[in-house]
């Protein structure tokens, strides 16, 4: 299967970003995904500009009928989904596991697991009936590891392993792989606002790793694009970790 159209949710800024610009340069069709209009359709530019066809499709992952209508989209405009990147996700709210709140885990877990489960449901359907294809889903090393002061979010990412791993196996006979993709600290919004942007946190979070750096963006998009392409056409129901050594230790 040749990757000609992605769907990429969460896609406006962060690892998602850097996946859309990683697939028009490969010249894919792209859809994509998120809540505001302004950067998306700037986006969609940038990606015109380098010779991809594209669109802009806002939608929430939180609602089913906004991921429904999404899919509906994708396969209207391009004909079919060659690869679905769902990428859109949340850090949540830091706080001691004796401080955890149903709001936090509600929210956190209504974009992180609830969004993964009802985009695959209905990319696997178009999947199904076109004979194949391919989705990413977006985990993290704190879907492998626990991580202090952030139970919801590390629980939140283990069920995307999960729904992964079980997705795999249901499909793979009809010629649908799913995998994911766990990166380690990435130079992202989403890591300034994980550190609440302290820059001591951030170093000492750096020292930790192996490698002695953070992940840029386009070091994640790269797995993703192998990962969706017929480079990795026998490899389902994994998750790769893209964390400089972290989760080695």
């Amino acid at each position: 299967m040749t990757v000609n159209t992605v769907l990429i949710t969460g896609a406006l800024s962060g690892i998602g970003r850097a996946t859309a610009l990683a697939f028009a340069r490969d010249g894919a069709r792209i859809v994509v995904s998120g809540r505001r209009e302004e950067p998306g359709l700037a986006l969609v530019k940038e990606l015109v500009a380098l010779g991809a066809e594209a669109a802009f499709f806002r939608a929430d992952v939180r609602h089913e009928a906004d991921v429904e209508r999404l899919v509906t989209f994708t396969v209207e405009r391009f004909g079919r989904i060659d690869a679905a990147i769902n990428n859109a996700g949340t850090e949540g709210v830091r706080a001691a596991f004796t401080e955890v709140t149903a709001e936090n885990y509600a929210e956190t877990f209504d974009t992180n697991v609830l969004g993964v489960l009802m985009s695959m449901k209905h990319e696997l359907r178009v999947m199904v009936k076109q004979g194949g294809g391919s989705i990413v889903n977006l985990s993290s090393v704190a879907g492998k590891v626990g991580f202090p002061n952030s139970a919801i979010y590390a629980a939140s990412k283990h069920a995307v392993e999960g729904l992964t791993q079980t997705a795999a196996l249901e499909f793979a006979a009809q010629g649908i792989r799913v995998n994911a993709v766990a990166p380690g600290p990435v130079e992202t919004p989403m890591l300034e606002r994980f550190i609440a942007g302290n820059a001591e946190a951030k170093a000492g979070f750096f020292a930790s790793i192996p490698a002695r750096r953070g992940g840029q963006p386009d070091e994640i998009a790269q797995m993703i694009v192998f990962l969706a392409s017929d480079h990795a056409r026998y490899l389902t129901g994994q998750s790769i970790a893209v964390d400089g050594g972290y989760t080695a230790q």
